[in-house]
């Protein structure tokens, strides 16, 4: 069933993909807004008036729909010819088989909500969507030793749940899903660094800020976005980079992973005192935590970026940005306690876009982390985006 719904749901954004690229060809924009407004009339009709409007506009409905589809084709192909997405969205149908039990916060659910979003808000056409591959072990092996991922890999059982922690499970499906999220935060960074989008965001789960080298916690497996910026330090050779992490949550895995590296600044809001109980009184220069007691709304975002992020931003130059984008800090997500709300999202996004354009060549990645009250999650995500890809 949920491959189904995946599946449903990736059709849809494609076939809008597909009309959106076609649209944008000044050449055949006019034929392909009338061969559409014929096809939802005579659909229309078809649904309305039944067996009484015969074979003939059904006909005539099929071939106006396949002549919009080879137009739509061809001018994809002319599309991914020439053209850098400004944005893509990687995910894949594996991270929704990732189970930890039933009324368990971290869901399938979450990646489904997103997507509905996406299609309602009516930005779904104009992002590129990209399954994600799986991560090799060698490239988990970039924050993970060895022995650690073949713990998780001989953790993951044959039918039911196996705790790796109070909170964090795998089923049978986990190990794939986990390996899909990490491969995601890999393939973003390659394709913004190759110059093939703009920016990128993984629909992804397990999360991963929590995971620290060798402990998984938190309801996360692998640190993705630890996995991300490794990849772009050893593949492409990037010796300044940037992590934001406005999660509710302290990321302590990342910062576990990259503390005392001076080549990477990582900048974290969240709530404190709170799980995981960590980041407020951290020492390494590199870190820089802004902890927010309960309550506090985006003004108190905003301040900690003009306050004390920005600056130490303008004196690293990032050459790449990666976002730990967890939005539990939402006013309607009871978990949290913060009172953010997608105003604060896009503002804080919209910052983050300007260090980059300043000086990262505007390439940033974004991976998804926390957000449980789904419709908030949804409605986050979108307005991210909207931002991230200029929409």
């Amino acid at each position: 069933i949920l491959d189904q719904q995946m599946a449903a749901r990736q059709q849809t954004a494609q076939r809008q993909t597909q009309l959106c690229r076609f649209a944008k060809d000044d050449l055949c924009c006019p034929l392909q807004g009338l061969l559409q407004l014929l096809l939802q009339g005579l659909k229309r009709r078809l649904r309305v008036d039944g067996v009484h409007i015969g074979l003939f506009t059904f006909e005539w409905a099929w071939r106006i729909e396949q002549l919009s589809c080879l137009a739509c084709e061809e001018s994809s192909r002319t599309t991914k010819q020439g053209t850098t997405m400004s944005i893509v969205f990687i995910s894949h149908a594996d991270c929704l088989k990732h189970q930890m039990g039933a009324h368990h916060p971290e869901c399938p659910e979450r990646l489904s909500a997103i997507d509905d979003q996406l299609i309602a808000s009516g930005i779904a056409p104009l992002i590129q969507r990209l399954d994600a591959p799986r991560a090799s072990i060698e490239q988990l092996e970039l924050v993970h030793p060895l022995d650690y991922i073949e713990q998780i890999q001989q953790a993951t059982p044959s039918h039911g749940l196996a705790y790796l922690d109070p909170d964090t499970a795998l089923c049978p499906d986990s190990w794939n899903a986990a390996l899909r999220a990490a491969g995601a935060a890999i393939m973003a960074t390659d394709l913004v660094m190759g110059g093939q989008a703009e920016a990128a965001f993984c629909s992804v789960r397990p999360p991963g800020h929590h995971a620290e080298h060798d402990r998984a916690m938190g309801f996360c497996v692998f640190n993705n976005i630890a996995l991300a910026v490794r990849h772009a330090m050893t593949q492409h050779a990037l010796e300044r980079v940037a992590i934001v992490d406005f999660d509710v949550h302290h990321g302590n895995g990342t910062e576990e992973i990259f503390a005392g590296d001076e080549r990477v600044l990582m900048l974290s809001t969240f709530r404190h005192p709170y799980y995981p109980h960590s980041g407020a009184d951290s020492h390494a220069p590199n870190m820089v935590n802004v902890p927010l007691p309960r309550g506090a709304d985006g003004a108190a975002l905003r301040q900690a970026f003009a306050q004390v992020w920005l600056p130490r931003l303008e004196a690293h130059r990032p050459q790449m940005l990666f976002i730990s984008a967890g939005f539990d800090a939402h006013v309607e997500d009871d978990m949290g306690g913060l009172r953010f709300t997608e105003a604060d999202y896009a503002w804080i996004t919209s910052r983050i876009k300007e260090v980059a354009q300043r000086h990262a060549a505007g390439r940033i990645v974004s991976v998804l982390e926390g957000g449980y009250a789904l419709s908030a999650l949804g409605r986050s995500v979108v307005a991210h985006l909207k931002v991230l890809g200029g929409l």
